[in-house]
């Protein structure tokens, strides 16, 4: 015995429910005995009695004077505060017959930790509030650990509770985290500073732009904010090709307008301003309508019109030209006169780097390009973004001018709750009361967007919100969206619930963002998008601040297909660094742009994809177009530009085709293509 506690650190000892006394021995922060211990009373004080040492779970009786030997060789012997106060009378009368008292102090420790025999003092920094008591880090952490487990948490959202846990001090609010709490103690993740820096302002009356959009300005503006003066500063006004990258609401829209209106005025072309949504393109359309239509014609090209080309909406001769993506390359690619271009924006350009989508982009930039190139025209080209991880490197490959800026106008405080899908509802419900209810100190009141993961649940979301609120998606007639629109720029709604279309930078001027899910449609957003997402949350106009929220399932997931968890990603995501824009091409895709290629510039086609921002195997998807019979030589063939005026990737083209010579009917064939892509 004497040899197993040589070089003692410390005894301690604590009170039993039983009188007896639980002792735990420690030496390097190890425990390396643990018994109970009985007093007895004689003549000359309290002594040991009977001693019992714990041997797995039985207990070996031991002389009681082994008990006074471990005591005169322990550096420190410490009693339980919990101990009651004839308890700790008895111990501390029994070790200064031994003629050990000075060794002896009581301290505050773990019950629950004493209760089992182990020391584990707390100081005002180590102890954790629990059920109304206070606990030991460690003890604590096993609790939040078995909470975490029945939650099925992963390894990210564990991580932010336990920092949270160290940082609060209180484990009930931590696990009322769990069940959807908003305290916003606990709740903050973090908050963005806002950012102003110290650059010298632009004033509008010194820019010499055409008469007819210098007076608008003058009457808009005193002076330029920053990063559309840096723009000006770096030749936005004199021709300068440039790649924008500034936060949401920081003003990057007029620098494409000064630059195109201007060109448009001085007869030096029209301008297209380019933008991946067609609930954008309408939003942007009716702007440009309300602000320059009384000094030049405004017209849209959306993407609807591959459809049904009745040119009723558009304008081909018109000074301004609004159009989606999709909208201005289906002209393209069908060979329409788009007239003498002298400015091109392109809004949100960070969708090159998008799965699916990005490769589209890229060629309609080459094609315009060649498109205005053939003419002779001097275009001007202006690229917008939010959110780019590589902004160097872009706007190299983009051959243009990078314009900088990482002011955040307002601060932005990001939380994190957890909660059941059936329970989040109920969460954004007090969220958005809780917003709409305070008014800002420029008069605003606080709204909401709720971002989600599906139209049906834009719907769902929207019908339980106890203040006024709307769904907002793509599925909906474009009356219904501008009706939407209008009533949340009124003030007559307190939120809507959308999906990615208000990502992609429709104009709502909301204070509070909420993520109801962490997907869009199957995919987990990336750290772009949802960046782009929280990005709406605070207008410097409107709001003193912005918050954003997430509601994080526990263990959820939202498709077969997702390997993370909802809580995982929201780590990920919150600390996640912005992915690099990169276009990448499968065979596929490259088939699509090269054949997209042949058709607007035939035999130049190579050139286009050569200076395409991914790199296109262009052989091979030659190889591949003469194999589907998509090209005869160099030159289209019908098939192939049938293909090419719908955007048909070559297995959905063949999809069809097989369907069609086999009579089948029409809706089944759609069918097929739906299922392909969830496959």
């Amino acid at each position: 015995m004497s040899q197993q506690v040589a070089a003692v650190d410390t005894l301690f000892c604590h009170e039993r429910s039983d009188g007896d006394f639980t002792v735990a021995v420690e030496r390097d922060d190890e425990r390396v005995l643990h018994g109970r211990l009985e007093l007895k009373e004689t003549d000359a004080g309290p002594r040991p009695a009977r001693l019992r040492v714990r041997d797995g779970s039985e207990e070996e009786p031991h002389p009681p004077d082994q008990f006074v030997e471990i005591a005169r060789r322990a550096a420190r012997i410490r009693i339980s505060e919990q101990t009651s106060r004839a308890g700790r009378d008895r111990l501390r009368a029994m070790f200064a017959g031994y003629q050990l008292a000075d060794k002896v102090k009581a301290v505050r420790t773990c019950r629950r930790c004493a209760r089992d025999g182990r020391y584990a003092p707390l100081t005002e920094a180590t102890a954790i509030r629990a059920d109304d008591e206070h606990i030991c880090r460690s003890c604590a952490m096993r609790e939040l650990d078995r909470e975490a487990n029945f939650r099925g948490l992963r390894s990210g959202a564990r991580e932010r509770l336990e920092e949270l846990l160290l940082d609060v001090g209180d484990l009930d609010r931590i696990t009322d985290l769990l069940s959807g709490d908003l305290d916003p103690e606990v709740t903050r993740f973090d908050t963005v500073s806002a950012t102003t820096d110290e650059i010298d302002l632009v004033d509008t009356s010194t820019l010499s732009l055409h008469p007819g959009i210098q007076s608008k300005l003058e009457a808009r503006f005193d002076t330029l904010l920053p990063v559309q003066s840096l723009a000006v500063e770096n030749g936005a006004v004199d021709g300068a090709d440039q790649l924008v990258v500034s936060a949401t609401a920081t003003g990057k829209t007029l620098i494409g307008e000064m630059a195109g209106l201007d060109r448009v005025l001085s007869g030096d072309g029209k301008m297209l301003f380019l933008v991946p949504l067609v609930a954008l393109a309408n939003q942007k359309h009716e702007q440009f309508e309300e602000r320059y239509g009384d000094i030049a014609d405004v017209t849209i090209r959306v993407g609807a019109s591959r459809i049904n080309d009745d040119g009723s909406r558009f304008d081909p001769d018109a000074d301004i030209v609004v159009g989606t993506y999709e909208g201005i390359d289906h002209a393209l690619r069908v060979g329409k006169d788009l007239g003498d271009i002298g400015t091109v924006v392109i809004d949100e350009v960070h969708t090159l780097g998008e799965q699916g989508r990005g490769h589209r982009l890229d060629g309609l930039i080459s094609r315009l390009k060649h498109y205005t190139e053939s003419r002779g025209y001097d275009a001007q080209w202006i690229y917008l973004s939010a959110t780019v991880g590589n902004a160097e490197q872009l706007a190299h490959q983009l051959r243009a001018t990078l314009i900088e800026f990482e002011e955040r106008p307002v601060p932005i405080e990001r939380h994190v709750t957890f909660a059941e899908a059936q329970e989040k509802p109920r969460i954004e419900n007090r969220l958005v009361k809780r917003a709409f209810d305070t008014r800002s100190s420029k008069g605003y009141r606080g709204q909401t967007i709720i971002f989600t993961n599906s139209r049906r649940r834009c719907h769902e979301v929207a019908r339980k919100l106890e203040y006024d609120a709307a769904p907002y998606h793509a599925g909906l007639d474009y009356g219904r969206r501008k009706t939407v629109e209008r009533q949340f720029g009124n003030q007559d709604l307190a939120a809507v619930v959308t999906t990615a279309a208000l990502a992609a930078g429709v104009d709502f001027p909301a204070s509070q963002v909420i993520f109801d899910s962490l997907a869009m449609g199957i995919e987990w957003l990336t750290v772009q998008e949802f960046e782009q997402m929280l990005g709406r949350a605070g207008r410097p106009d409107y709001h003193d601040e912005g918050r954003v929220y997430l509601l994080v399932e526990p263990d959820g997931s939202y498709h077969g297909s997702q390997e993370m968890t909802e809580d995982e990603v929201a780590f990920k995501l919150l600390k996640g660094e912005m992915e690099s824009v990169r276009t990448v091409y499968d065979e596929s895709s490259a088939v699509e742009e090269t054949l997209a290629n042949l058709v607007v510039a035939g035999r130049e086609a190579k050139r286009l994809n050569d200076r395409m921002i991914g790199e296109v195997p262009t052989k091979h998807a030659l190889g591949k177009l003469l194999e589907f019979g998509f090209i005869d030589g160099l030159e289209p063939t019908r098939l192939g530009r049938v293909v090419c005026r719908h955007f048909l990737a070559p297995d959905e083209a063949f999809v069809m085709l097989d369907g069609i010579r086999k009579g089948r009917d029409p809706y089944k064939v759609v069918a097929d293509l739906e299922l392909r892509e969830e496959a």
